[in-house]
């Protein structure tokens, strides 16, 4: 018997967009600047629950982490890239910028 392939239907992202005006185009929850890899950096790298998000990001519901996190695993490669890159931006700036805290403290 032959396999038929399963048939992949879009889904839909209620409360995330895109709008190059907004955050350089990065996909966002609607109605915010709160970026989607922002919210699968908490899940994923911080390893906060979707209810500690919405608890530190007051102007959010579960609804919309759920859907950013959905947004995120479903396009996980390129937002992937985007955090990677991101990263790198914050190493770059901090090998250009002292720390405050080092300014004031001073190193060990």
């Amino acid at each position: 018997m032959q396999q038929q392939a399963l048939k992949r239907a879009p889904t839909t992202h209620p409360f995330v967009v895109r709008n190059k005006d907004v955050c350089n185009g990065s996909p966002v929850i609607e109605g915010t600047r709160t970026r989607v890899v922002d919210i699968a950096m908490e899940y994923e790298m911080l390893g906060h629950s979707p209810d500690q998000i919405v608890d530190s990001h007051s102007h959010l519901n579960l609804s919309q982490v759920h859907d950013a996190l959905s947004f995120y695993y479903e396009n996980r490669s390129e937002l992937d890239r985007k955090i990677e890159k991101d990263q790198e931006f914050v190493r770059q700036l901090s090998k250009t910028f002292c720390s405050k805290i080092v300014l004031a403290y001073g190193r060990n």
